[in-house]
């Protein structure tokens, strides 16, 4: 049976996003959009949990736009497919990024044809990188004392979650390991997964900011997530009210 592929939706405008997953017939060509991000920032801090194989992502977007974003994921994640967006006045501008990786340049607004197209290739693709990914993973063996490793790990983040490019793929390789394997074995020891016990930590940090009065642009900007609007949803998501509500409270 022919897998299923992971796509991933990255603009900071809602109705391209929209308009984008209405476009297609995802599970007449054996895919499936799993997730959306309105800014670069947003798709690193969830791309480890939606686990793409395919993303397609807007050129212009704020806190961290296209091309930095591509320098970052072609980085970490070798073999997802790239499919950078952009409208016609920065087009020859994305073309000149051909240092990156990029599978295909795609003009806004898209036509369906040449998406259908340009995912028709990329399912390609994907299928002959397959066979390869999957011995390399099984091959892979870590001989090492698990509980020190993890330790040495949460001090990592300890010291690091302020950083917003830090992430599971970029803890990973810094010490070496796959993406799967930290993320199994960090969940084993901590009873926690990464990104939750990132989230955590930045949102301890916001707290005590917003208990002080801290403007939350400025919160955002030092618990390591700089998209304000991302920021925003991470905080009421863990503290059940929004940003405002919480420092007015606090500062009553």
């Amino acid at each position: 049976m022919k897998r299923s592929y992971r796509v991933m939706i990255i603009d900071d405008e809602e109705s391209a996003r929209k308009l984008l997953r209405a476009l297609v017939n995802w599970d007449e060509i054996g895919m499936e959009v799993v997730g959306e991000a309105a800014s670069g920032i947003e798709a690193i801090n969830v791309i480890d949990e939606l686990k793409p194989d395919i993303v397609f992502v807007d050129i212009s977007m704020p806190f961290m736009n296209g091309i930095e974003f591509t320098e970052v994921a072609t980085e970490r994640y070798p073999n997802l497919v790239i499919i950078i967006m952009t409208a016609i006045d920065q087009f020859e501008y994305a073309r000149k990024c051909v240092s990156l990786p990029v599978f295909e340049y795609m003009l806004k607004p898209m036509v369906r044809a040449e998406v259908l197209k340009t995912l028709k290739r990329a399912g390609e693709k994907l299928d002959k990188n397959r066979v390869a990914y999957i011995e390399a993973e099984e091959e892979a063996e870590y001989t090492i004392s698990e509980n020190d490793t993890v330790e040495v790990i949460r001090k990592y983040i300890e010291d690091n979650f302020t950083d917003p490019k830090l992430n599971l793929a970029f803890a990973a390789q810094h010490f070496g390991f796959s993406s799967s394997y930290l993320s199994r074995k960090f969940k084993q020891e901590t009873g926690k997964n990464f990104v939750e016990y990132l989230t955590e930590l930045r949102m301890k940090k916001a707290i005590k900011l917003a208990s002080e009065g801290v403007k939350m642009f400025r919160t955002s900007s030092e618990v390591g997530i700089p998209d304000p609007n991302y920021f925003g949803r991470c905080f009421k998501k863990y503290t059940g009210m929004s940003y405002s509500e919480y420092t007015a409270k606090e500062n009553d």
